[in-house]
């Protein structure tokens, strides 16, 4: 492992204020070749998949500027990301506003080049079906397993099916679905966290059930509580590589009203904080902050949650590479 003084570090707001300089995620570096990294940041503003309310294209950018507010430390396990690991962002990918399926294999393409240099990516979205093409770059070899917090399981065959038109199959509602047939997501170490919202049929979650998916609505949250979920995650998911992919849907929208599909009685941020970080020591080769979108939060608050949920799962990545060996590339 590199020594400390060897990593990037963020501009610190001693040096330069918070409201000047470069955007970028958590203040680092924006570099264009992720060879020596271990964790590359990135953003993927696209919501081609959304079926209804549009903006999470916004995301990336509102989420670098609200991550000028993360410092260098977490307060609580005391990780100090920048001093274990090689982190920087890596830009956007170049993305085709117009065309679902371009845009899926750009994005497969760029994540597929961090990959290869052995890094782990950690984007903000964009909307949910962004997730597909990141699982198709870093899962071909061995699937993965998942601990997905949303308020639904995204794990529908189609949408706008029409008559012998089988509908779009390719929608921020399907990915998950997709991820299990083609073979990069084992449903049977995959949990659902923070489920909830009135359904279009009774058999709504019925894929997801059968292939074996942990499903924990909100109200099993709430009945069995954060300490029993997170023991539960880890039950789940065990010792394999594991992604963690956080839809902000999953919160209640008191915390997070700027999002494309929000449903009442969600968990709070507090919470999501405090499972995201009983996460601490699981295999950790990707994760995703999705579906903020800043167009319905003028606020910002929204955006806000999203860096800080990134800051989150960065800190957890962190020590899961820092627990396996720098630049090691997923186990």
């Amino acid at each position: 492992m590199a020594k400390s003084d060897e990593f990037y570090r963020p501009i610190s707001g001693n040096v330069l204020p918070r409201f000047s300089g470069p955007s970028t995620f958590m203040r680092l570096p924006q570099i264009e070749d992720p060879a020596g990294l271990d964790i590359a940041l990135l953003g993927i503003p696209w919501d081609g998949g959304t079926t209804n309310r549009a903006g999470a294209r916004h995301g990336p950018r509102e989420i670098r500027n609200m991550s000028t507010l993360m410092r260098n430390v977490h307060h609580v396990s005391r990780i100090s990301p920048y001093t274990l690991c090689q982190i920087a962002d890596v830009g956007d990918v170049p993305v085709n506003p117009i065309d679902v399926m371009d845009s899926l294999g750009r994005v497969e393409t760029f994540v597929a080049k961090i990959h290869a240099a052995g890094a782990r990516p950690l984007f903000a979205g964009g909307d949910h079906l962004c997730t597909l093409p990141v699982m198709r770059a870093i899962a071909k070899d061995r699937p993965v397993g998942m601990v997905h917090f949303d308020a639904h399981s995204d794990t529908w065959d189609a949408y706008f099916a029409r008559g012998s038109d089988a509908g779009s199959k390719y929608t921020h509602g399907t990915p998950f679905r997709r991820a299990v047939e083609e073979g990069l997501l084992d449903p049977k170490r995959t949990i659902q966290i923070g489920l909830r919202g009135s359904m279009y049929n009774e058999k709504e979650m019925a894929f997801a059930e059968e292939a074996g998916m942990r499903l924990v609505y909100i109200e099993e949250l709430y009945e069995i509580g954060v300490a029993a979920v997170i023991a539960e995650a880890r039950r789940v998911v065990g010792d394999g590589p594991t992604y963690v992919s956080f839809d902000v849907d999953g919160l209640d929208p008191v915390y997070a009203p700027g999002t494309g599909t929000p449903e009442i009685g969600g968990f709070s941020t507090h919470e999501a904080q405090q499972m995201i970080r009983g996460l601490q020591g699981l295999d950790l080769v990707g994760g995703d902050v999705v579906e903020v979108a800043p167009p319905f939060d003028p606020s910002g608050n929204t955006a806000l949650v999203g860096a800080t949920i990134m800051y989150e799962i960065m800190c957890v990545m962190a020590d899961a590479i820092a627990r396996r060996g720098s630049n090691a590339g997923p186990s």
